[in-house]
């Protein structure tokens, strides 16, 4: 596995694409692996210290990803680097997305990522632009469909990626218009713990779970094993947090949703980061879902996690662990070999099975159809990884071999 993992990082990306906006000092960076199948996509993502390398390393994880979500493509990722708090964010995304349009237009397909919206600003953008989809460079370069066909799948995705869920059992308050594309990662990655229980063996019920992160994969992946009923007992994200080693019921959970007005959370009581970040990794959890940005969980941190009863880490984020390697250094390894880590190529690939099952044929568009060929996807990966290796360590290199000999 390590001299594939090597050849797969070391491998030149095909295209790398560089961007200064004229109007402001951001910049950016389209980064394409490879053309795999004819086309590459990945999300575009934008915070103020955004890198080129980060790019690389995230559009050689997209590639993984789609190993298990299809379709069958090249991973791709955008980043610019700017400040999405500003008030010019608008205009530097409109000049962003005109001078990414060829691309867009041929072989390549973004969505919406860290601080940009796919609903909200990534597909009315395009539109704006006469690029009818965000994926339409997907549709042209892999599918390779006729005008007719062509329109048939734009159809599909535009219906679906934005639709309202309305089934009670997946959306949190019916009233609030949660979207498939609010919901569906955070569903992916509670999904993915459910059938870890179920396959390696286990009861999810009354397992305590640490939170990092309070964004839309967060947010819905706890209100989705709250649902399923594991015991939320602490949050954490960059503004601080909140424990109870009681645990917070559904409608807590729901209420915490509900208050949010952006990506952090919201709640009463918030302890401050500096102290929560010292105390909340030896509360006692046995699941831990990093759901924020990539590259945040330390040693120690994982350490503490271990020696107060973790059993399983659920990637929510991309990369969620601090190592300097694109792919499965020290901390990774040192994980994978004392408990359960579903990575994140597995764990939140919702966005992009849904994206991949709206470009089928003959698909049936509903909430329940959606959220299904996620559950689906997500089992049959752990599936196949189990039976090549039941044990509950080495979750991660196993699964990570598995996708290498599909690209190498």
């Amino acid at each position: 596995m390590e001299n594939l993992l090597k050849k797969f990082e070391e491998k030149e990306p095909e295209v790398v694409f560089e961007w200064k906006d004229s109007k402001t000092d951001a910049k950016g960076w389209i980064v394409i692996n490879s053309l795999r199948g004819g086309a590459a996509a990945g999300g575009t993502r934008m915070h103020p210290n955004v890198t080129k390398e980060e790019v690389l390393a995230l559009a050689k994880t997209m590639e993984v990803k789609f190993t298990v979500s299809g379709p069958a493509i090249g991973g791709a990722k955008s980043g610019i680097n700017f400040n999405p708090k500003d008030k010019r964010k608008k205009d530097v995304l409109h000049r962003w997305f005109t001078a990414a349009k060829p691309l867009l237009k041929s072989y390549y397909g973004t969505g919406g990522d860290m601080n940009i919206d796919e609903v909200e600003e990534v597909i009315p953008i395009c539109r704006e632009k006469e690029i009818y989809f965000p994926l339409e460079g997907v549709i042209n370069g892999h599918h390779k469909k006729n005008e007719i066909e062509k329109k048939h799948i734009i159809n599909q995705l535009t219906e679906g990626v934005p639709l309202i869920v309305t089934s009670k059992e997946l959306t949190p308050n019916q009233k609030k218009k949660y979207s498939v594309g609010d919901l569906i990662t955070g569903y992916g990655v509670s999904e993915s713990i459910i059938h870890y229980y179920n396959i390696y063996g286990g009861v999810l019920k009354g397992k305590k779970v640490i939170i990092q992160g309070w964004g839309n994969v967060a947010g819905a992946a706890a209100y989705y094993l709250a649902q399923a009923g594991a015991i939320i007992v602490g949050i954490i994200d960059i503004n601080g947090g909140i424990i109870n080693q009681n645990g917070y019921n559904l409608d807590d959970i729901k209420l915490f949703l509900e208050k949010r007005t952006s990506n952090f959370l919201e709640a009463e009581n918030m302890i401050p980061f500096e102290k929560i970040n010292k105390e909340i990794w030896s509360i006692g959890a046995e699941i831990f879902v990093p759901a924020a940005a990539s590259r945040l969980v330390s040693k120690d941190q994982l350490t503490t996690l271990i020696e107060n009863g973790l059993e399983v880490i659920s990637a929510g984020a991309n990369v969620p662990f601090a190592d300097k390697e694109i792919f499965f250094g020290p901390i990774s390894k040192f994980a994978d070999k004392k408990l359960s880590v579903i990575p994140d190529f597995i764990a939140n690939c919702g966005m992009a099975r849904a994206f991949s099952y709206l470009m089928e044929d003959n698909i049936k568009i509903s909430d329940k159809s959606i959220f299904k060929a996620v559950s689906n996807t997500i089992k049959e990966a752990l599936q196949k990884t189990y039976k090549i290796n039941n044990q509950k360590t080495e979750i991660s290199k196993t699964a990570f071999k598995i996708a290498l000999k599909q690209l190498i």
